[in-house]
C-alpha cells in the first residue's frame, strides 16, 4: 500500500471517539497545535465536559451516530484528516461478544464510505489494536524467533474458537476499513495500539481477554495516553506515512510489570511470595520499530528546525 501524497492540510480535522480520554486528549493537543477541530460524540452529555477542557473558539462538536449517515457526513464536512477510534454506542451493551463484533464492522464501514464523499479529506488515522495482529501465531513450531508486526494478521477463526471477541472486532473492523480505503482511493493509515493505560482500566477491559496467554508468549504491550495522542499526530503530520502501526511503548514481560498492572487493576495486599524472587524476563515477540523509525524522524527535524 503505497501512500498518497497530500497537496496540503488544511487547519480542520475531525475526532470520532472524543468522549474517551484518549479522544479528548488528542483534540486538547490539536488545538494546541493551531488546528480546528471538529469533535464528533455519540452519548448527549458529553459535549458539556470536551467543552469546558478545550479552545471553544477552534471547536465544533457533532452530535455522531454510526448508523446514521448523514450525521457522520456533517461531522466530516470541511475536514482534511479524521482521527477515528470506535466507541459502543450508548444504546448498545459495552459487553464485547460477537454481536459488538457486528456493530463495529458496520460502523467502520460506514465511517469509510462517508470518507469518500468527502472531496477534502486527505488522510484517515484508524485507531485500531494489538489484538488485531497478535492472536494465533504459534513460533514454538519454530526453532527461528519471529517477530510479530504490521505484516501479521491476528486469525479470525482463532479469535471465534477461543472467544477473543474484542480481537475478532479489532481484526474484522480494521480490514473492513482497508478493504474500503483501497477501493474508494483512501488513503489511510491504522494505529494498532496495545493496552491503553487510561484512569478508566479495570480488570474488565476487553483488551485482557487471554492476558496470560499475551504475557507468555511475549506480546502483552501496553501504551500511554500521551504516547498514543503523540503517534497519531506523527503519522497525520509526516506525507510518507502510510498501511500499519504498531503502538506501544512498554512491554509486559516481567513478574514485577504483570504484579504492577494487577495492582492496577485490583489491587493486591501483597505480592505473592513465590514472585518476589522471579527474575524470569519472557522474550518479547513483538515489533514496532516502523513507528519508532517514523517518531525520531519527527524528533530529528524538529532539532534541525531549532
Amino acid at each position: 500500500m503505497t501512500p498518497t501524497s497530500l497537496c496540503c492540510i488544511s487547519n480542520t480535522v475531525c475526532v470520532m471517539g472524543s468522549s474517551t480520554q484518549f479522544g479528548s486528549s488528542l483534540i486538547i493537543r490539536l488545538l494546541e497545535k493551531g488546528f480546528t477541530v471538529h469533535a464528533a460524540i455519540q452519548n448527549h452529555g458529553d459535549e458539556v465536559e470536551l467543552m469546558s477542557i478545550c479552545d471553544k473558539k477552534r471547536l465544533k462538536v457533532f452530535c455522531l451516530d454510526l448508523f446514521d449517515y448523514h450525521s457522520i457526513i456533517d461531522a466530516l464536512k470541511g475536514c482534511s484528516c479524521l482521527f477515528y477510534s470506535f466507541e459502543p454506542p450508548k444504546d448498545h451493551s459495552t459487553i464485547y461478544d460477537e454481536y459488538m463484533a457486528e456493530i463495529e464492522v458496520r460502523a467502520a464501514h460506514n465511517v469509510l464510505e462517508a470518507c469518500a464523499q468527502i472531496d477534502t479529506i486527505e488522510k484517515v488515522i484508524f485507531t485500531s489494536s494489538a489484538t488485531a495482529i497478535i492472536w494465533g501465531f504459534d513460533d514454538k513450531k519454530s526453532s527461528s524467533h519471529v517477530d510479530l508486526d504490521e505484516k501479521h494478521w491476528s486469525d479470525i477463526n482463532f479469535c471465534r474458537k477461543y472467544k477473543l471477541w474484542y480481537a475478532l472486532s479489532k481484526t474484522l473492523a480494521e480490514k473492513t476499513a482497508w478493504g474500503l480505503a483501497m477501493d474508494r482511493g483512501i488513503n489511510m493509515v491504522s494505529i494498532n495500539s496495545g493496552l491503553l493505560m487510561d484512569h478508566d482500566l479495570n480488570i474488565k477491559n476487553p483488551y485482557l481477554k487471554g492476558a496470560k496467554e499475551m504475557y507468555e508468549n511475549g506480546v502483552f504491550v501496553s501504551v500511554d495516553v500521551d504516547f498514543l495522542v503523540d503517534a497519531h499526530i506523527c503519522v497525520y503530520e509526516d506525507v510518507s506515512s502510510y498501511g500499519r502501526y504498531l503502538c506501544f511503548n512498554h512491554i509486559i514481560n516481567t513478574i514485577d510489570d504483570a504484579i504492577n498492572l494487577a495492582n492496577k487493576l485490583s489491587p493486591l495486599p501483597s505480592s505473592p511470595p513465590s514472585f518476589e524472587k522471579d527474575s524470569k524476563i519472557i522474550q518479547q515477540r513483538i515489533s514496532n520499530k516502523k513507528l519508532n523509525k517514523i517518531m525520531i524522524k519527527k524528533i530529528d527535524g524538529c532539532k534541525i528546525d531549532i
